[in-house]
């Protein structure tokens, strides 16, 4: 990885922690709810259509800022970031969406940057520390809301899993809405238990 390629990674997954964070904190102060969040969603899914055809003001200063070479669509991360999020706030408890996307944010903000410069045993297309790291991180932003055992078990399944590359009709599941879905479905069964 070169330095340009490796500082846009540094930025995206800095990015991308900064946004959890903001989303969980705005989430519990009563700002958004699953029905802003749709919002927010449908706003960026009708940038993206535009900026396949022009270049918005300020988005494509972000675009070319913070987008991977190898997106399908313009804004794929923050799109299925911003799905992921949607889709647990409207499914799950407060504590729960709330801990899951910290999984999301936390966790794999740091399997990849831990992976990308420290990962040595490839798992997949993953690496085991990456996603040791992943774990770890994601527990401890799950805690917060959660008990111990319940973080713990949403970010070692969430984690595993997005190391997975899980496929669903022969295309791998965005991580950004594969990570807080089932770190949420795992910490509410558990909870039931």
């Amino acid at each position: 990885m070169d330095g340009k390629t490796d500082w846009l990674e540094i930025k995206r997954q800095l990015f991308h922690l900064f946004l959890g964070i903001s989303i969980v904190l705005l989430y519990n102060f009563q700002i958004l709810s699953a029905r802003r969040m749709f919002i927010i969603l449908v706003i960026g899914i009708l940038i993206s259509i535009a900026s396949t055809r022009y270049k918005v003001p300020g988005i494509a200063w972000f675009l070319e800022r913070f987008e991977r070479k190898h997106a399908k669509f313009p804004g794929q991360g923050a799109i299925f970031f911003v799905l992921g999020c949607f889709t647990v706030i409207g499914l799950f408890p407060p504590n729960i969406a709330s801990a899951a996307i910290l999984v999301l944010a936390a966790g794999d903000s740091f399997s990849t940057l831990i992976g990308k410069h420290f990962g040595k045993h490839k798992m997949g297309s993953k690496s085991v520390e990456g996603t040791i790291a992943g774990i770890v991180l994601g527990f401890l932003g799950a805690f917060i809301f959660v008990p111990f055992l319940t973080a713990f078990l949403g970010a070692f399944v969430a984690m595993i899993s997005e190391a997975l590359d899980i496929k669903l009709f022969n295309k791998v599941i965005d991580d950004n809405l594969l990570v807080p879905v089932v770190a949420a479905i795992v910490m509410y069964g558990w909870s039931l238990i």
